[in-house]
């Protein structure tokens, strides 16, 4: 196991500037793929690199472009939390050439939507910029439903999984049918969202990512976790833990760095080599 803390001050610095990142200008108007339209494209930058930004089916979108593209263009998507705990996107923007793409889709938790529009994104990426047609998924927190979800839809589209401290069954977050503290908030937006009637409905759904990895398994796709044991908020024993057990059980290959005594933040490791060789390992 590895041990990794950042001081809370620091975690907390880091979190609230990637939160702070600007909005999309407003005269960027939606593209539609289907007519095949190129989206209308303002230029930023982050991390000195350029940043192309858009908007997709009314969602804000950023692609993080690299100097120059790693052989194959592969690639990273972050469903959720774009710059926060960022030390492997950059090492691998930075160093190793991938690109980092992300859209806003409104925090949805991995729902059906989501999946649409994530479908529509990649639709986007890989013919726009000619990318790898497998992406690395960054799936951090409440990012594992849709890195998960969207997995087990497109196995094929994917190379591997990196996981961070992930929600893995909603009813443990934002439900708190568990030992963690839930979101009551978050828990009535799920619902809506996934369109429940009521909790029964909710907590009888076959399809949370701890009930749905054959797709997964079947594909082989690795699944790197990184997480604290003391984690509050989506403990470690209802997600990543369900989450190993089972795709070990399925055959499917999964690695898990557990950080003692750390809480749900800091995410991430301030030494990201174990992730980076992880996701160069697998593209």
């Amino acid at each position: 196991m590895i041990t990794t803390r950042i001081p809370l001050l620091l975690a907390a610095q880091l979190f609230a500037s990637a939160m702070a990142a600007p909005a999309a200008p407003p005269e960027l108007q939606p593209v539609n793929p289907q007519a095949g339209e190129p989206p209308a494209i303002q230029h930023s930058m982050w991390h000195q690199r350029e940043v192309d930004e858009f908007v997709l089916a009314g969602h804000k979108c950023k692609f993080v472009k690299p100097l120059s593209y790693a052989p194959g263009k592969p690639w990273i998507w972050r469903p959720e939390f774009f710059g926060a705990f960022d030390f492997a996107d950059n090492e691998l923007l930075l160093q190793k050439g991938y690109p980092i793409a992300y859209m806003d889709m409104g925090n949805i938790f991995g729902s059906p939507p989501a999946m649409d529009l994530m479908d529509r994104f990649y639709a986007l990426l890989t013919k726009q910029y000619g990318l790898s047609a497998k992406a690395t998924l960054f799936g951090f927190s409440r990012g594992g439903l849709y890195s998960i979800n969207w997995a087990a839809r497109h196995p094929e589209r994917v190379a591997c999984i990196y996981l961070d401290a992930p929600v893995c069954d909603f009813k443990s977050w934002p439900g708190g049918r568990g030992k963690g503290s839930g979101s009551p908030g978050d828990w009535a937006k799920l619902k809506q969202d996934y369109g429940f009637k009521d909790d029964a409905e909710a907590l009888a759904y076959s399809h949370n990512p701890i009930d749905n990895l054959q797709p997964l398994s079947q594909a082989e796709i690795p699944i790197l976790s990184v997480c604290g044991d003391a984690d509050t908020t989506v403990p470690y024993l209802e997600n990543t833990a369900i989450l190993k057990a089972r795709y070990e059980k399925l055959g499917g290959p999964i690695q898990v760095i557990v950080k003692p005594g750390c809480d749900h933040h800091p995410h991430s490791l301030t030494d990201p080599k174990p992730i980076v060789d992880f996701v160069l390992q697998h593209n």
